[in-house]
């Protein structure tokens, strides 16, 4: 198993024993998934087909989208670890062009690097060749010492692909050939159903430089939509906490002891790195068990969601440069939520004690992967639909991939907004059947595209195809736009051809019962008054009919009779 990258500001000697140990998983085999999308080469023909891609941890992928683009490799500076305004070459899009993908060989500068510089010529994803045949791996951020101000600006997805394959693409371009490339994210994330299940891993402490920034800037600006989707059931939201243990052989020693808790079963790294001064690593271990009892306290009353409200404002009201990342800030936060502080208590139990604590036993083995998903071993991690997110923990950015999980047609109204998504209906319905008349339309907007699909008004169903033919059906499919059946009004009376069973023409008419029905004649067709004293005369769909010389119509019969009685 291969080890991506080590948690924020952990101690030499723990990564160490992590590593050696695998002491971050409790001693379980795991694994790291690589999360990927799917690249379609739709020209040259020698190189049409679809291929793997690894999505990167930074930029915004589009997740439940696709982009189309033309591949480009500089003629220099082709590992982008420079500016290419330093080389004037810009690949900025120029009206009815299609976007530039841009290929850059691996190496010599940091991932997020690349995609900056790239981004910065105007591409609108960037293509990174791995510089030796391995399998694909993620392309994750760099620590905090080579971390830069441009991270949090990425917005431009990026993917990693083999060497072999990018060789076959340097090959084309180089020789003068258009490669059109297709990116899809829509299946990088499951969608089965009208929930979206999905796990925050984050950590409590406020003093681990620009990730612990980003979780708690992600966690303010993201609690609105969060609570909104949790509260109308869209979506099931559960918070983690990643711990290590200490080895049995140093669990006496000063280093675990400071940042462990339960005997060295549970520990986390020094804040500061220094274990002389300011909080210890125990200390974040208590309040990360302490956010975890927070939300399971409040999910058994029912209000999960409170959980967000806790996190923010703890890190506001109780931040450790002030000295408040203590029991008696957060106690007085979990009285401003009206939450049960004696009931959190009981569930983080006696951080002395030398035995396992159940709650933080659970969450070590939440950390290792299950069917798709891989182990959690990067601080912050999202795991959507049991699928590890990738990309910039942005609140738009993490919406989309919240959208993309959901089954089509049952996305809620956030995920249609416009800043979200772009509505196909509005072009020409989508291509769907439509009724001018009644304004009616199969198209159905969804976050992934649109569908259609015969539509329900007023409590009437339409059925048909969706595309060319819907048919409104049942008991009051007369009452909508007359059940798209004729329908004419003449002298004050109107005949309809529209009946529960479909479109008929009333007695008297004959046609479709769609488009047209027209009178019959019965006079001239001899269908009724025909007897020999009758006297016809034919009306919009129907006739009138009478007699002479004192005689009566009985039209039962179609018959004259005396009007005289005899005595």
């Amino acid at each position: 198993m291969r080890l991506r990258s080590a948690p924020p500001a952990m101690p030499r000697l723990l990564l160490v024993l992590a590593v050696l140990l695998c002491g971050f998983c409790c001693c379980c085999e795991g694994r790291f998934v690589v999360e990927k999308n799917s690249l379609k080469v739709t020209a040259p023909d020698s190189l049409k087909g679809s291929y793997e891609c690894a999505i990167g941890n930074f930029g915004v992928p589009q997740y439940g989208g696709t982009m189309v683009g033309v591949v480009a490799y500089p003629k220099s500076n082709r590992k982008a670890c420079k500016s290419f305004d330093d080389f004037d070459i810009s690949y900025k899009a120029k009206p009815g062009s299609l976007p530039t993908f841009l290929l850059v060989d691996r190496g010599d500068c940091f991932f997020t690097k690349k995609a900056w510089n790239a981004q910065n010529a105007g591409v609108a994803a960037i293509l990174v060749a791995d510089d030796k045949d391995e399998p694909l791996i993620t392309m994750d951020t760099p620590e905090e010492s080579g971390r830069a101000d441009y991270l949090e600006n990425i917005t431009i997805p990026s993917a990693l692909i083999t060497k072999s394959f990018g060789d076959r693409l340097r090959k084309a371009v180089d020789g003068g050939h258009m490669v059109n490339v297709n990116l899809d994210w829509r299946e990088s994330l499951p969608h089965p159903d009208e929930r979206v299940e999905y796990e925050f891993w984050t950590n409590s402490n406020d003093e681990c430089g620009p990730k612990c920034d980003s979780q708690i800037d992600f966690v303010k600006s993201f609690k609105g939509p969060a609570q909104i989707l949790e509260k109308k059931g869209y979506t099931q939201f559960t918070p983690h906490y990643i711990t290590w243990y200490c080895p049995e052989a140093f669990t006496l020693s000063k280093q675990c002891k400071s940042q462990c808790i339960n005997h060295g079963r549970y520990c986390a790294p020094d804040p500061e790195q220094d274990f002389s001064k300011g909080y210890d690593g125990k200390d974040v271990v208590v309040q990360n068990l302490r956010q975890v009892c927070v939300y399971k306290v409040a999910k058994e009353n029912k209000k999960p969601w409170l959980w967000w409200d806790y996190v923010t404002d703890f890190a506001i009201r109780c931040p450790m440069k002030e000295k408040k990342y203590t029991k008696e800030c957060a106690d007085g936060v979990i009285k401003s939520l009206g939450l049960d502080h004696k009931a959190i208590d009981k569930c983080i139990g006696d951080p002395n004690a030398d035995e396992e604590n159940h709650v933080l036993k659970a969450e070590q083995d939440a950390q290792i992967g299950k069917g798709a998903r891989g182990d959690v071993t990067i601080l912050p991690t999202l795991v959507i639909n049991n699928r590890q997110y990738r990309g910039k923990l942005d609140k738009g950015a993490v919406l989309k991939a919240l959208c993309a999980g959901f089954q089509e047609t049952t996305e809620p109204a956030v995920c249609l907004s416009e800043d979200i998504q772009t509505n196909e209906c509005l072009e020409n319905n989508g291509g769907c059947w439509h009724d001018k008349a009644a304004n009616i339309s199969a198209c159905k907007d969804t976050f992934r595209g649109r569908v259609c699909e015969c539509p329900v008004v007023k409590g009437v169903k339409f059925v048909g195809d969706g595309y060319t033919h819907c048919e409104a059906s049942g008991s009051g499919r007369c009452e909508i736009n007359n059940g798209g059946c004729w329908k004419e009004t003449r002298n004050g009376r109107t005949h309809s051809a529209c009946t529960d069973g479909g479109c008929k023409c009333p007695d008297g008419f004959k046609g479709d019962g769609v488009h047209k029905c027209e009178d019959v004649d019965e006079c001239k067709e001899r269908t009724a008054c025909q007897c020999k004293e009758c006297k016809c005369n034919n009306t919009w769909g129907s006739y009138e009919c009478g007699c002479g010389g004192g005689f009566l119509y009985m039209k039962e019969h179609d018959t004259c009779i005396s009007m005289c009685i005899s005595t």
